[in-house]
């Protein structure tokens, strides 16, 4: 069996000030890849030392994104793929959740809290990411729907 799993980290400085680094998760659109997520962020974690309630923002959310991305966007075709960004600025960590599928409204979604919502199994992605991240913005492109998330970092 083989690994769909890409992680890579890009050093990018155009300023000698200037610390930017991409962090690039990549796989199938299988739900079985959600679980390799926390060994990606972990892995980007040991540089840049995020305390645990950032990690834990952070996880929490990608977490949410990518699976967003595999079962929504891409409805698990396995000859999908989903890729996410992690970009560290001098502030900010931006993250970006790109998947191949249709998209859609995310203004329009059920409220998760209200009283008919609160037994559905599903429906509590995107209030979570909202909740945890700094900012969240959907962008639909011809090639799939992404979602941009921003951490405000600490210096």
């Amino acid at each position: 069996m083989q690994k769909h799993l890409k992680m890579s980290v890009k050093k990018s400085g155009r300023k000698k000030n200037n610390s930017r680094r991409d962090y690039i998760f990549a796989c199938n659109s299988d739900p079985k890849e959600v679980r390799n997520i926390e060994l990606f962020l972990n892995k980007m974690n040991a540089s840049l030392r995020l305390d645990d309630g950032a990690m834990y923002r952070l996880l929490l959310s990608c977490t949410e994104a990518v699976n967003n991305a595999i079962l929504h966007g891409n409805h698990s075709d396995p000859s999908k793929s989903v890729r996410m960004r992690c970009v560290v600025q001098k502030n900010s960590l931006v993250v970006t959740v790109k998947d191949e599928g249709k998209g859609f409204d995310a203004d329009h979604l059920a409220d998760p809290l209200a009283k008919e919502n609160l037994l559905k199994e599903s429906g509590r992605g995107v209030f979570l990411m909202r909740s945890l991240m700094d900012e969240v913005k959907y962008t639909q492109a011809k090639t799939g729907l992404t979602v941009r998330m921003k951490l405000n970092l600490v210096p």
